[in-house]
């Protein structure tokens, strides 16, 4: 393989990687739950459980509070390990930037032997996904440091998984884990513990992956069945979701955890100062390249394994 294809390649997985990072953030479509209420079909008053009563109200405050500043931490086995920090709104589509590093694992090895950026500033809207791959991206690039990721996009390259993560990244929101507490079936209060030198209490429960995408997202009933193939293939089945909330009923922590094929897939959050003022824009048209002009450059349009994987981490 040329030495300029093995640096597009790893620019093309580096945008790939930061769609992985903010799913990982948290993102949903849906309410969570049953998505019945709290009344049956003919009217009788369901009664929800303690727990479920209160992440519901984390759920509602959470919508309330539309943005926060986020710093997070992901890694796929020995595949890849991310950091990330900014600032992120979610009250009307996903609005926000953030400052990503790739710390470890084989892909960020790959990227430093081809010379690609392993420091990169992302900035999401609510149709697409930028990244700014500095100096040495824009060598590659025709001098245009911004890559371009249009949801749309990734929902043709990515097959099931990428439509999955189209619809999640327009609805993003850190109340997912809320909501797949809510899905679960089988959340616990564990107890009281200090999260950033304050109290919070904390939940945990496991989720059955496909199910709750089943639930929560607006895929057709084909593509949800080529995502679970997806899910199936990358040994994906459920995952562990811990969420630690505040006296104000906002989350400030979360971890999630799923074995996959490339090993164990772990993602931890922080949130704080809910209702930060966030502001993101389009980088100038002039200095950006869309990604799916990349990808025909390395002779993949189309692909549908470009994005596998991405939905996982929500």
């Amino acid at each position: 393989m040329k030495s300029t294809t093995v640096r597009r390649t790893a620019l093309s997985i580096a945008a790939v990687a930061a769609l992985t990072s903010v799913a990982a953030c948290g993102s949903s479509s849906g309410s969570g739950g049953s998505g019945k209420g709290d009344k049956a079909a003919g009217g009788s008053t369901i009664h929800i459980s303690p727990i479920a009563a209160v992440l519901r109200n984390v759920e509602q405050s959470t919508d309330k509070a539309e943005s926060a500043k986020v710093r997070s931490t992901m890694s796929i086995g020995d595949l890849m390990s991310v950091a990330a920090n900014g600032t992120m709104r979610w009250g009307n589509g996903l609005q926000g930037s953030l400052n990503m590093s790739y710390t470890g694992g084989r892909l960020a090895e790959a990227m430093r032997k081809a010379g690609a950026a392993t420091s990169i500033q992302a900035r999401y809207l609510p149709d697409a996904y930028y990244a700014n791959m500095g100096d040495a991206g824009a060598r590659q690039m025709g001098g245009k440091h911004w890559l371009k990721y249009s949801y749309d996009d990734l929902a043709k390259f990515g097959g099931a998984s990428g439509a999955y993560t189209k619809d999640q990244l327009r609805n993003a929101t850190p109340k997912q884990s809320v909501q797949m507490l809510l899905a679960s079936g089988d959340v616990k209060k564990v107890g009281e513990e200090t999260v950033s030198g304050a109290r919070a209490t904390h939940y945990s429960g496991t989720v059955n992956v496909a199910d709750f995408a089943g639930r929560s997202s607006s895929l057709t009933a084909d593509q949800l069945s080529a995502l679970k193939q997806q899910l199936s293939q990358t040994g994906i089945t459920t995952e562990t979701i811990d969420i630690w909330v505040n006296d104000q009923n906002l989350p400030v922590k979360k971890t999630e955890k799923a074995n996959t094929a490339k090993g164990l897939l772990t993602n931890t959050a922080y949130y704080s100062d809910f209702g930060v003022p966030v502001s993101a824009e389009a980088p100038p048209a002039a200095d950006t390249k869309d990604f799916k002009d990349l990808m025909k450059s390395l002779g993949t349009p189309g692909s549908g394994n470009v994005a596998s994987g991405s939905a996982t981490a929500s």
